[in-house]
């Protein structure tokens, strides 16, 4: 399904459907592709907002995992939106954890599926052979527990990224933030209910880290998925909705 997305000053944006927000923040190589089924299947019972983050736009200095929440932040008050599910993936994930962090107040649960913000493989150093497609390909591939997910479409929305010098800047700029911005000592901190799902294949964000953050957040639960890799809303829709679903009816308003 194509969506048409709006515009609200700098911000560019999908919304559909009615009710409580549910904020999507995709990860460094995301697209509205990877939240397909799950804005699909929510937008019956809740608002679904993917803000499109400005990995791209951002000044270098501020290409961080602090101003991409600080992007965030401004989004939400241009939005005047409240009681927020929040919910991230990989890179989206940290910048999820950093907003609950800094501005608590109007994020009702907090969903992290793949996150950064403790340990993560990234594709970093492997981008001088930013050329080769076939390797390309490999190293999107590595996203799943099966390869065929890295379909021709996404694996050239990767490649041509990899190719445009100024974007592998800004990738390499945001990946030094993640592996920088440890949240160790801070997830304590966090009292809003958070749900985690994790794949059990997951090879760059693993399975020990979605341990550590269960351990580490207090009001966390944290349910695995076989055979899925580290986009578990792309490789396994179906069961990944179906436990948000039964987390969400946990919170939502009568």
């Amino acid at each position: 399904m194509e969506y048409q997305l709006k515009q609200l000053d700098k911000f560019t944006y999908l919304e559909e459907g009615e009710g409580e927000t549910l904020l999507l923040l995709h990860g460094l190589f995301g697209a509205l592709s990877n939240f397909r089924d799950l804005i699909e299947h929510f937008r019956k019972d809740y608002k679904v907002i993917v803000p499109m983050l400005p990995l791209f736009t951002l000044d270098i200095f501020h290409t961080t995992v602090g101003g991409l929440e600080k992007y965030v932040h401004k989004f939400i008050e241009a939005k005047e939106l409240n009681n927020i599910h929040l919910l991230g993936n990989s890179l989206g994930g940290h910048v999820a954890l950093v907003h609950v962090l800094k501005h608590p107040e109007k994020i009702k649960t907090l969903i992290l599926t793949g996150s950064s913000g403790l340990f993560e493989n990234g594709m970093g150093d492997s981008y001088p052979r930013r050329g080769d497609k076939e390797y390309i390909r490999k190293k999107t591939e590595v996203t799943f527990y099966d390869p065929k997910m890295a379909t021709d479409e996404l694996v050239n929305e990767v490649f041509e990224i990899t190719n445009n010098r100024i974007k592998v800047i800004k990738i390499l700029a945001l990946a030094k933030s993640a592996i920088r911005n440890n949240l160790g000592d801070e997830l304590n901190k966090i009292q809003t209910p958070t749900l985690l799902i994790w794949g059990n294949n997951d090879i760059i964000t693993p399975p020990f880290v979605a341990k550590e953050f269960n351990t580490l957040i207090p009001n966390s639960e944290l349910h695995f998925i076989d055979k899925c890799g580290h986009a578990p809303m792309m490789e396994v829709p179906d069961e990944f909705n179906e436990i948000l679903s039964g987390f969400l009816k946990k919170f939502k308003a009568a």
